[in-house]
């Protein structure tokens, strides 16, 4: 009986789906992706955009955004997501 994908089987496919994008960006590809996934985010991105209650909080590169967030709320969820 197939329910729900087990943890083991949602990670698999979560990596899947993250390979198949890091695929697309080393292509060059210029893709617009939405994710929690900070690490990957930060490895891929040329370019992040943090918005807050649908406004844009911070914008800038990875190493701006990442790494020197101006914003409390982008620091904030910076930290948290470390």
């Amino acid at each position: 009986m197939e329910g729900r994908p087990s943890r083991k089987k949602r990670a698999e496919m979560v990596q899947e789906v993250l390979n198949v994008i890091r695929a697309l960006a080393e292509e060059g590809r210029t893709m617009l992706l939405v994710t929690h996934e900070m690490n990957f985010a930060r490895q891929v991105s040329s370019e992040v955009v943090f918005l807050h209650q649908g406004l844009v909080e911070e914008q800038g590169s990875p190493e701006q955004v990442f790494g020197n967030p101006q914003s409390a709320r982008c620091k904030q969820f910076m930290s948290s997501h470390r």
